[in-house]
């Protein structure tokens, strides 16, 4: 007879779970089915990186890279900037340069975040001290949801996304998850809902053979992980089975069948000996022994849960070949990427942090890597406004509620028909909110600063409040050079908190910052019989407002000090495309073909700067202007962009 469950009595993780996972699925589908919709998530490129960090060579040689800064449309590696959920709905739907993914990865290995009580912040290193960052705001959401209701949220997480993950793996395709013992029975039974029982192939213990082990617990040690496997379709996935050293060399007796004895016996020499074999290897079973990353190992990126190089090199050489496509989306220190180029694998790769990017884009680099992809969540704000208030959300009714926040009256409809305009109480400001599908750039500063003139007889100022903007912003504020239009960033998590708060969410609570920009000396050219050589120098760079960072107030302060003394030391990475400029795709695309980053010290002893100038040698001789483009990533994974035409 099955239990009565009295009137307010907390229902158990198991009674949930079939509702989880019909949401879950019902989710995945929804996905699925807007796949071809005209409101299709899309990427963003960001950035073509063909590696090649600055080294202490004066005059470094990278024509050899600049072949493979042309985009491949056939395939390039990538690392997307994002929410999983979105860039695997991208990826589902394909775009400009990679046609659809569905049913071609071949293997993928993925470890979520499983410890509720975990410390997400990121420390920073800067000259004088160092500062903590808690979670970026976009990451503080995502993280509560998953763990708003323990672990029935965090499947209510996950169940979506193994739904994509099953879309996008081959036929002959692996899923590996990386879990720990508390949540791997949950996770387990989501799988088979997903996967079908049938299809699960192994569950691999990884025991940390040099963790320390501590004697005050009343508790054995946590040794060990489980990374749970299951086929796409049973009886065809990849597989190769691997042989690993035996540590102790073993000494065994060579048998043969023995026809009268009708048993096997041991063999012997002609002098009556038993012949041994000396046993180097053994077939690789399903405990694999094998250490954390060493605290102070070259493997170490910083990253707070790196797992080591060895575990991953197992997981894809036993499912996967050369060529074949590997994901992880859910990316960390890069681990599962930087096998995967290493052994010859193509590699998509994907996280939600900021941090977790910027360590994957220079352990690439670092590794002298294949030339990959950057790209970003094009529409995150779209998605965020539609998940707020609805799918078919109107663009004025989110400028409406962005007036309000600032502090500001909306205009009378007459006079802003898309209610994306108004003003400040006191004074004669105009505040014009920008839309959260448009990227805001110089044409939209003109148009405000024309509204400024034009509206009721003019205004004393303009204020522009963006989503999201053009990598140039900054040298478009500064190009303009008016002290009568002020330019300021909408939070990113606004539309969570809106999604959390409503309309308990008041002005006064919302901070509107100002923009980060960078700034570079003029840029000179040489021509020598070699080829040409092309010299940049950063000049400054202006932080977004410190009150926009999610620190604590001493590292504010702290902040604010190095900002005054030494703003290049808030640079975590800079790269320099030479001829930034539309391609034979008629896109323009950055071709980054020379880095820098703090940490590189292959230039210069000094971990915590980098060099402020850039030498880039025997590049192809240009008759006519080049247009240089720098881009800049700050300490907080902000970033920046100028544009100079440097004559010949």
């Amino acid at each position: 007879m099955p239990e009565i469950i009295a009137p307010g009595k907390a229902r158990s993780l198991l009674e949930q779970l079939p509702e989880i996972v019909r949401a879950g699925k019902a989710e995945a589908e929804k996905i699925l089915a807007g796949l071809e919709g005209r409101s299709r998530i899309a990427l963003q490129t960001r950035e073509l990186v063909a590696p090649a960090k600055d080294r202490k060579e004066s005059g470094l040689d990278l024509t050899r890279r600049r072949g493979g800064a042309e985009l491949n449309r056939d395939w390039c590696n990538r690392l997307v900037y994002g929410d999983n959920l979105l860039a695997m709905s991208a990826l589902l739907a394909g775009d400009e340069f990679t046609p659809s993914l569905r049913g071609k990865i071949d293997l993928i290995y993925i470890d979520p975040p499983f410890d509720s009580k975990a410390d997400y912040r990121t420390k920073i290193t800067l000259p004088g001290g160092d500062v903590e960052q808690k979670p970026t705001v976009i990451e503080q959401f995502a993280y509560s949801d998953t763990w708003a209701d323990g672990t029935a949220s965090y499947l209510a997480m996950m169940v979506p996304r193994l739904c994509l993950m099953r879309e996008l793996l081959s036929p002959n395709g692996t899923l590996f998850l990386h879990c720990n013992q508390t949540v791997s029975p949950a996770l387990k039974l989501s799988l088979d809902a997903v996967f079908g029982q049938e299809n699960n192939l192994n569950d691999i213990i990884w025991y940390f053979e040099n963790k320390p082990k501590f004697g005050f617990s009343k508790l054995f040690p946590r040794d060990w992980e489980i990374l749970i496997t299951y086929a796409k379709s049973a009886g065809h996935q990849y597989f190769e089975h691997q042989l690993v050293p035996v540590k102790q060399v073993q000494q065994q007796a060579i048998v043969a069948w023995d026809p009268v004895a009708k048993k096997r016996v041991a063999k012997r020499d002609e002098n009556g000996d038993i012949i041994y074999e000396t046993r180097t290897e053994k077939l690789m079973g399903s405990v694999w022994t094998i250490p954390i990353v060493h605290p102070i190992g070259h493997e170490r990126t910083g990253y707070p849960t790196q797992k080591p190089e060895a575990l991953l090199e197992r997981v894809i050489k036993s499912c996967s070949i050369e060529g074949s496509i590997v994901a992880d989306f859910f990316g960390g220190s890069g681990t599962t990427a930087a096998v995967a180029e290493r052994l010859g694998r193509r590699w998509v790769t994907s996280d939600l942090g900021k941090p977790a990017c910027m360590i994957m884009r220079k352990r690439f680099i670092d590794q002298d890597a294949g030339p990959f992809l950057f790209q970003a969540i094009g529409d995150y704000q779209v998605e965020a406004a539609r998940s707020t208030l609805g799918r078919n959300f109107r663009v004025g009714d989110l400028a409406h509620i962005v007036l309000g926040l600032y502090g500001a009256l909306p205009l009378a409809p007459e006079d802003a028909p898309q209610r994306n305009l108004g003003k400040i109480p006191q004074g004669r400001t105009l505040v014009y909110v920008d839309s959260p599908q448009k990227l805001t750039g110089l044409s939209t500063l003109r148009k405000a600063q024309e509204l400024r003139g034009a509206h009721l007889g003019g205004w004393e100022k303009v204020v522009v409040l963006g989503w999201n903007f053009t990598p140039d912003i900054g040298e478009a504020i500064a190009g303009l050079n008016d002290d009568k239009l002020e330019v300021l960033v909408i939070p990113p998590d606004l539309l969570d908190r809106l999604r959390k708060k409503g309309d308990k969410l008041k002005a006064g609570e919302v901070r509107f910052s100002s923009l980060q920009y960078v700034t570079i000396k003029p840029p000179s050219r040489k021509v020598l019989p070699s080829g040409e050589v092309l010299t940049v120098e950063l000049e400054n760079y202006v932080l977004l407002s410190p009150d926009a960072l999610n620190l604590e107030p001493k590292d504010k302060e702290r902040l604010q000090a190095v900002v005054a003394r030494d703003p290049l030391a808030l640079i975590e990475y800079w790269s320099v495309d030479p001829d930034y400029e539309s391609g034979a795709d008629g896109h323009t695309i950055f071709r980054s073909v020379w880095q820098d980053y703090r940490g590189n010290t292959a230039n210069d002893d000094d971990a915590l700067h980098v060099v402020s100038k850039a030498v880039i040698a025997n590049l192809p001789v240009k008759t006519g202007p080049r247009r240089v483009c720098v881009r800049v990533v700050d300490v907080f994974g902000f970033e920046a962009e100028v544009i100079k035409v440097v004559q010949t």
